[in-house]
């Protein structure tokens, strides 16, 4: 007989959702064992299903690992105890038993009742307002000295989604990744989704690589920008800087895009094109300036989309409009990102995984890569709800495009 043991619940959609039984894998997995007290399974759509049991240890370090893995899945420890906290020991730092959130919806316990916690996103704190009786998840850096932070297990509740009963192509958990899918059936979708979203007014987010412009496809971006299919735009120096190249000299590094031949002293084009923009002193002004004619810098800018440029240890120039500052980077895609609801990531590993680890579980995420790596990555780091796509940056612009009119 095992020496620890918890009892917990889970409720909602957990069976075709394929909740319950990841559930038991996440148990056995840890060299746990459970036993089963109580189920009732929904027998219509729109009916949930509700489970009960009793989960066993060896340990209080396995018992800890087990409901880490369980409760991230919505199950919730049986009790009627709040939320525990502890005072934050500095700035930036946390208790050492600090709750680690997911990308799903969370709700805490405060006086006996359940409150939603604010700003859903994986991996960050939650910090709990006993005045206003608040919960917001909060990431590290950011936690000031004596914030109640929230510590262990009890008094957590996270809720899992339900599979989407409308279209399959965004259904829960459907990250799977294979370059045999109906890329023109599924563009179509996602075609389908983007008018529906720009009729109602919502936000939608483009994460670019520099790759749209090395494979010709930033004429297309830049198209769904001027007719109003992207409200957010991330990047990094590299989409910026050969983008301008593109539009000041008709080449993408160095190589001209018409022909695809690599033009004499074409090397020479992105520093230059940095120069001019950092001479005019920003994209708005090189485009005031009539210097930036066109592409995605230059219809972003037209259209004062909110643009969030991050960049790194090796970027050239860098364009003036990149934030260097990582952490001024992430608050400010922190702030762009509320509210979106469909993310499309076209080609840029670093900042899709970034972008996903911001991103709310319910909003639908689409990741388009020629390596089928990358797209496995992004769901590995926890954006279980991406839409893998495998194919390459100028086929997915072309036809979404075309199926946009």
């Amino acid at each position: 007989m095992k020496a620890y043991s918890e009892e917990i619940t889970l409720e909602g959609h957990i069976i075709d959702s394929l909740v319950l039984p990841h559930v038991w894998d996440e148990i056995m997995d840890r060299g746990g064992e459970f036993d089963l007290i109580e189920i009732r399974v929904g027998r219509h759509k729109d009916e949930t299903s509700f489970a009960r049991m009793k989960i066993f240890a060896d340990t209080q370090e396995q018992m800890d690992e087990m409901i880490d893995a369980v409760t991230a899945l919505g199950a919730v420890l049986v009790s009627s105890r709040d939320v525990r906290t502890e005072p934050a020991p500095r700035d930036g730092a946390l208790p050492d038993d600090f709750y680690s959130t997911t990308n799903l919806p969370t709700q805490v316990r405060l006086d006996g009742r359940w409150v939603d916690v604010e700003a859903t996103e994986m991996d960050l704190a939650i910090v709990i307002d006993h005045g206003n009786r608040s919960a917001r998840m909060v990431p590290m850096a950011e936690v000031k000295k004596g914030e109640a932070v929230v510590v262990g297990h009890e008094g957590i509740r996270v809720i899992p989604l339900a599979r989407s009963r409308e279209r399959e192509i965004f259904s829960f958990m459907n990250a799977e990744v294979s370059s045999e899918r109906p890329k023109r059936l599924v563009i179509s979708e996602i075609a389908c989704e983007l008018r529906a979203i720009k009729a109602r007014g919502g936000k939608i987010l483009f994460v670019a690589g520099p790759a749209i412009v090395h494979s010709g496809a930033a004429p297309m971006l830049a198209k769904l920008i001027r007719a109003g299919f992207v409200q957010v735009l991330f990047g990094g120096n590299a989409l910026a800087v050969h983008d301008c190249e593109a539009a000041m000299f008709g080449t993408s590094l160095g190589v001209a895009l018409h022909t695809g031949r690599q033009v004499e002293g074409g090397h020479r084009h992105h520093m230059r094109a940095i120069n001019a923009v950092r001479r005019a002193g920003s994209l708005r002004e090189a485009v005031e300036a009539g210097i930036l004619k066109s592409g995605i810098m230059y219809e972003a800018t037209r259209a004062n989309i909110e643009m969030v440029l991050a960049g790194s240890v090796r970027d050239d120039g860098p364009i003036p409009d990149v934030i260097t500052d990582m952490h001024e980077a992430q608050r400010r895609m922190r702030n762009a990102v509320r509210g979106v609801e469909i993310a499309i990531m076209v080609s840029t590993m670093l900042h899709a995984i970034a972008t996903g680890n911001m991103l709310p579980a319910h909003v639908k995420t689409v990741a388009v890569d020629i390596n089928p790596a990358v797209v496995t990555k992004l769901a590995d780091r926890g954006t279980f709800q991406a839409l893998g796509l495998v194919t390459d940056a100028e086929l997915f612009l072309r036809e979404l495009s075309e199926e946009l009119g």
